[in-house]
């Protein structure tokens, strides 16, 4: 049975001389992925609609196993990211990070309503490292192990000031960082910040001023914790390194 479902196109591989299996993050289906035939040839109905990025509606047969897709329509290109390639690093990262994290055909809308969001936002200029790392705060808690950023993860404290412990998983306030030597001391924005981007619906970021220390702190601190609780291997990371946009 075919269905409509509108989704973003976050993975694509070629088939043969003529195919691609495209994976799509929806709204209605979660992830799933879909053989896209002939859609390698320049004339091809879905040649445009099976780029990455490609936010559309798609016309597609969902089985037990790989779907099948018929027709496609854009709704929006995200112009603005393919135009730049800093931005294209950055949501080549969330993407990729997306399809490592999240289970096949598990629908989730509010984090298919983060995801198009911070897409769309990165592409009308908005800063990308910003929306990177509160995306990333979401995606983590949908994964199961997100930091926590609420209170002390020892005692429960809601008392600054914090420092965050990268083997206590989160927050320590004073009383307890004598748990962790090693644990990154935190300039007073922060661990509300870390609350912020874990918290607030991306739909609803406004403009948020960071001194560019702390950007680099924060951005350090969520690459170390992702690397030691996340797991999977992000090749598109080694893109923004070479970019000099993230900390190694």
């Amino acid at each position: 049975m075919l269905e409509k479902v509108e989704g973003i196109v976050i993975r694509t591989r070629d088939y043969g001389e003529t195919h691609k299996i495209v994976t799509i993050f929806s709204r209605e289906k979660g992830k799933f992925g879909v053989m896209a035939r002939g859609a390698k040839k320049p004339k091809s109905r879905t040649a445009s609609v099976t780029q990455p990025f490609i936010h559309g509606m798609y016309l597609i047969h969902i089985g037990s196993g790989l779907g099948s897709m018929s027709q496609g329509e854009m709704i929006s290109s995200l112009r603005g990211i393919r135009e730049d390639i800093v931005k294209t690093a950055y949501a080549s990262y969330v993407a990729e990070l997306t399809d490592k994290l999240i289970e096949e055909k598990q629908p989730d809308p509010f984090l298919y309503e983060q995801f198009l969001q911070t897409l769309q936002w990165m592409s009308e200029g908005k800063d990308p490292n910003i929306l990177t790392m509160m995306y990333e705060l979401k995606l983590f808690q949908k994964a199961g192990f997100a930091p926590v950023v609420d209170q002390c993860v020892h005692c429960g404290s809601t008392e600054g000031p914090f420092s965050f412990s990268m083997a206590e998983g989160g927050l320590l306030c004073f009383r307890s960082k004598h748990r962790d030597p090693e644990a990154y001391g935190l300039p007073d924005p922060l661990p509300k910040l870390l609350r912020v981007f874990l918290h607030m619906d991306v739909k609803r970021l406004g403009a948020i001023s960071m001194k560019e220390q702390n950007k680099k702190l924060l951005r350090q601190i969520i690459d170390e914790y992702y690397d030691r609780y996340g797991g999977y291997f992000i090749k598109s990371k080694k893109f923004l390194n070479q970019l000099d946009l993230f900390t190694e």
